[in-house]
């Protein structure tokens, strides 16, 4: 496989995932931020006992504004190839994934989307750093010397 096709397979890819996560953590974020009582979103405050957070505003808001729209534009960004593309990715992945842990000590596991975003970070920061390393790649061009060498 050539690292032209393996660059734009990987660039699709990583629009998709950041496509599917930018959106469902906006709608997440929208949620938590229009009820920070987390009553519509079936989230009790209860949890966020012994958290630093009093209600979910604050978590809504960062779930909303750098999760949630990051990845939507960092998905925009991979889809035309841009060179911050695989950055983007590499760092709204890694922060996906502190997020989810962060929110697993704070409030425990609750539900499966806790793993499986947690997982979804560490792949886009994982194809992030594929797409980093195939466009740094140097692929020498052998030149033969054109200088004739003394016999020995």
């Amino acid at each position: 496989m050539n690292s032209g096709f393996k660059s734009r397979f990987i660039g699709y890819s990583l629009g998709i995932l950041q496509a599917f996560i930018g959106v469902t953590a906006a709608a997440g974020g929208f949620g938590l931020i229009s009820d920070p009582s987390g009553t519509k979103m079936a989230v009790s405050l209860e949890w966020l006992n012994g958290s630093p957070f009093a209600d979910y505003f604050l978590p809504g808001l960062v779930l909303l504004a750098v999760i949630g729209v990051g990845n939507v534009l960092a998905s925009v960004t991979s889809f035309v190839r841009n060179k911050f593309a695989a950055h983007l990715a590499v760092a709204l992945g890694l922060f996906l994934a502190l997020y989810m842990a962060v929110e697993v000590l704070f409030i425990g596991l609750r539900n499966l989307s806790q793993p499986l975003y947690f997982m979804l970070g560490l792949i886009v920061f994982t194809l992030g750093m594929k797409l980093s390393k195939l466009a740094k790649t140097v692929h020498p061009i052998p030149i033969e010397s054109t200088i004739k060498k003394l016999p020995t």
